[in-house]
């Protein structure tokens, strides 16, 4: 199997590792929140993110435009519907809208059919 740190494209033949304990936690335009782009595939906007996110760090108001999964691997992910704790997966569609915080902090690995719209027009990962 082919060994690489970044993400590749959608199409490309063969395997593709992602050494993920040895990528660095890179920062997004929200406080508290970090997160390892896995794959991403500009073209379609589906991409698969590891998030790390502070005790009490919040991702604003966002819609997502189409299928979102989540998998908590560490923490609770929260919102006015409820949390996703350790170990629990959550999924929304499209048009869903909320706000959601880790009280605790949290580690998820979140994959996006297509990139979420915030309101406040702030991108929630560069591809």
């Amino acid at each position: 199997m082919p060994d690489t740190h970044d993400a590749s494209p959608a199409g490309a033949a063969g395997s593709h590792l992602v050494r993920v304990q040895d990528m660095p936690w890179e920062p997004t335009d929200f406080p508290g929140i970090r997160m390892k782009v896995l794959y991403s595939d500009p073209p379609t906007g589906r991409s698969t993110i590891m998030f790390k996110l502070e005790p009490g760090a919040v991702v604003p108001p966002h819609e997502h435009t189409a299928l979102e999964q989540t998998y908590v691997l560490e923490g609770s992910l929260e919102d006015h519907e409820g949390a996703a704790r350790t170990g629990e997966f959550v999924w929304r569609p499209g048009g869903s809208v909320h706000t959601a915080v880790a009280p605790r902090g949290a580690v998820i690995l979140c994959f996006f059919s297509k990139p979420n719209r915030f309101f406040a027009g702030t991108p929630f990962y560069v591809s």
